[in-house]
């Protein structure tokens, strides 16, 4: 498949992109929309090919499971076995909205979602557009970030045409994500909560809702998306650095073509290469991580780097993005390009 196709047909959001996207989802077409995390590339749950066709869109690995995006919460029974009392709370709670359960799958749910796995990843989004088709559409839409895998999520419409091109069949715009980042993504191990991936939902408000704080996934935890040592990344070299190291790099370093995503370092004068400021509060910071990691991907740089973001909690989504976006980034800076 190539990497670059041509232009996809991008629609408002609003009911005539509705109805379009329907027909096209019914005749087993791909159809891009957002939700509030980042935007999804669709396809109708229950159509096997079309499935499969996400995954050569995106050129994602077969036993990768996708989430399956809801209308309502009342549809969960459809699409999974027993459900926990825990998780029926969560999702009362908390869809729609960016929050995946990972549950037992029902029976007739085909490996093509699962993975081969024995369940299945169900989410109700709650960006209007997202909700809007759902509710036309009266079924399932299986449907993984709408980007090439294993790169950075797309949080606008220009992100999905710039990665997929033709490969989708429309692509409802709906303006940026408000979230941003993707959704948490909670398992169920003898019905105690697992935290897979954190995201949306921060952990301090699950643990108001199951009164304790989700587990940590040990090697039993189901595959699921966007758990990879490497995801989310640059085709740029990156690399996550503390604001001391990332001052002295940028102020004693000759590349020429570096580029900078800092949350506190200020920019020093002499410097040449492509700088983003991001914002210093968790929440703006995740709106817009995708957005400032792809401008300095399009910077033609050589080297990417980021300050890390604290330890402190409520920064532990955007720290599991940027720890996989730079897992492959390479050797200490200081060392290689002073």
């Amino acid at each position: 498949m190539k990497e670059h196709r041509g232009q996809p047909w991008t629609e408002l959001a609003g009911p005539r992109a509705t109805a379009h996207a329907v027909r096209l989802l019914k005749a087993g077409a791909l159809v891009a929309f957002p939700t509030e995390t980042v935007y999804g590339l669709g396809a109708d749950a229950r159509n096997v090919d079309a499935v499969h066709a996400i995954f050569a869109a995106k050129g994602r690995p077969a036993d990768h499971p996708v989430i399956v995006h809801l209308a309502d919460a009342c549809d969960i029974d459809a699409w999974c076995g027993a459900v926990p009392p825990l998780a029926r709370k969560l999702a009362a709670t908390f869809w729609p909205g960016p929050l995946t359960l990972i549950l037992p799958r029902a029976e007739g749910v085909h490996d093509a979602l699962t993975g081969g796995q024995s369940s299945i990843g169900l989410r109700v989004p709650a960006h209007p557009a997202a909700q809007a088709l759902l509710h036309a559409f009266g079924s399932g839409i299986a449907a993984p970030s709408a980007n090439r895998f294993g790169r950075i999520s797309p949080t606008t419409a220009g992100h999905v045409a710039e990665d997929l091109g033709d490969a989708v069949a429309l692509i409802i715009d709906g303006g940026p994500c408000k979230v941003g980042i993707e959704s948490t993504i909670i398992a169920f191990d003898d019905e105690a909560p697992v935290l897979l991936r954190p995201g949306g939902i921060s952990v301090d408000a699950l643990t108001a809702i199951l009164g304790c704080a989700p587990k940590a996934p040990d090697a039993r935890a189901p595959r699921v998306s966007g758990t990879l040592a490497s995801h989310y990344a640059p085709r740029t070299p990156a690399r996550l650095i503390d604001a001391t190291t990332l001052r002295a790099a940028v102020e004693t370093s000759r590349v020429e073509r570096m580029g900078v995503l800092s949350r506190s370092v200020v920019r020093p004068p002499n410097f040449s290469g492509a700088w983003v400021d991001a914002p210093g509060d968790a929440i703006a910071y995740a709106q817009m991580l995708y957005a400032h990691l792809r401008a300095l991907d399009r910077a033609d740089a050589k080297l990417i780097l980021i300050e890390a973001p604290p330890e402190d909690a409520s920064w532990l989504a955007v720290r599991d993005r940027l720890e996989r976006a730079t897992h492959s980034g390479g050797a200490d800076p200081v060392d290689d390009i002073d």
